[in-house]
Order: structure tokens, then sequence, then C-alpha cells
């Protein structure tokens, strides 16, 4: 897929283990002209994670410091001092490199982009099957504990309340043709 219409932006969203992240890779990875626009969060680092990559991770304190500068177009705390944004500079980075801009946030941030952007913005929202499929990714992923399971499993309810706001909904049932639709909304988009 190429993309001549540069400067555009595709923004990802979904509940925590929903499929989000390994869609957005993908598309980068078959996708020519897109650059994943790297978010900002306050939280510890994974060990399979790699600063400036995944995120770029800051202190809960540095966060506050850079929200007090306005240097976000968006930012939210997820959970208590578990912050996430995205840095103004990052974009208008990525904007000057002549790349279109893919995000891969949370829907409040996403819902923020796509009304900064308007038109020039498309909003894919990437759907569980269902929350007990939710629960077992969760589980399987081995990165949450009893607590933070129950803090995820009630966020996401939550998030998949915003799922009429966004301009698609992609249902991750199925990997390969997950894969396939999102292809096909930005393929479409670009155009």
């Amino acid at each position: 897929m190429n993309s001549q219409n540069n400067g555009k932006v595709i923004v990802f969203s979904a509940p925590s283990g929903a499929g989000k992240t390994t869609l957005v890779r993908h598309l980068l990875g078959t996708s020519q002209g897109l650059e994943l626009s790297v978010s900002v969060c306050s939280r510890e680092k994974r060990k399979n994670e790699t600063d400036g990559r995944d995120y770029c991770f800051l202190t809960a304190e540095e966060f506050k410091q850079k929200i007090d500068a306005n240097e976000f177009l968006e930012w939210e705390e997820v959970y208590k001092d578990r912050f996430y944004g995205t840095l103004r500079s990052e974009v208008e980075r990525i904007i000057s490199s002549g790349k279109n801009i893919v995000f891969d946030i949370d829907v409040e941030g996403a819902l923020t982009i796509k009304k900064e952007f308007g038109d020039d913005a498309v909003t894919i929202f990437i759907k569980p099957p269902s929350i007990d499929a939710l629960l077992s990714r969760l589980n399987n992923r081995g990165t949450e504990n009893k607590e933070s399971l129950v803090e995820r499993i009630n966020k996401a309810e939550h998030e998949l309340s915003f799922e009429d706001r966004f301009d698609f909904v992609v249902v991750n049932d199925d990997l390969a043709v997950a894969k396939k639709e999102v292809e096909g909304i930005v393929g479409h988009f670009l155009l």
C-alpha cells in the first residue's frame, strides 16, 4: 500500500489486550509512508519494551512538568499516576518528514486527535470478541497481577462504551481477518 497523501492521521484505539498493537505493527510492516507516533508514558518499562520505540518512558513528575509546559497534543491519566500522552514535537517531526502518522492510543486521546485533525484523521477501534476473550488474552500475557487485571477489565468495559464514536470498528476475533480489514480501511483512507 503506497500513500501519496502525506500528513494524514490514522488513530488506533482499543481496550488493553484487544490486539491493537499487533495490528498497528502489522500495518507499519506492510505499508510505506507511515510512521508510528511514539507515545510517552509514566509507567514502568516491561521486559520486552524498548525506550523510544515502544514508548518514551518518563517519571510521573517529568510527565507533569511537560503537561505544565503545554508540550502534549493530548494526554490522559489512565490510572493513578500513570500518564500516557502524545508530544506535539513528535507529531510535528513526523509531519515535517512527509509521512502519515499512526497513533496507538487510548480512546479519549483518539477522540482528541480526531477533533484536532478532522477529516485528515481516521479513527479505528479494535474490539475484542468478548470480555472473556479479553480476560484470557490479558492472562496469557503474564504481565498482570490480580489487581491490575481487575483494573484493566473495568477500564475495558468503560472503553467499549466509546466504540460508536469511532469511524470504524474492527472485531479482532480472527487476526488474519482483522489484519486484512485494517489494511483495507487504511488503504482506502489514504487514496
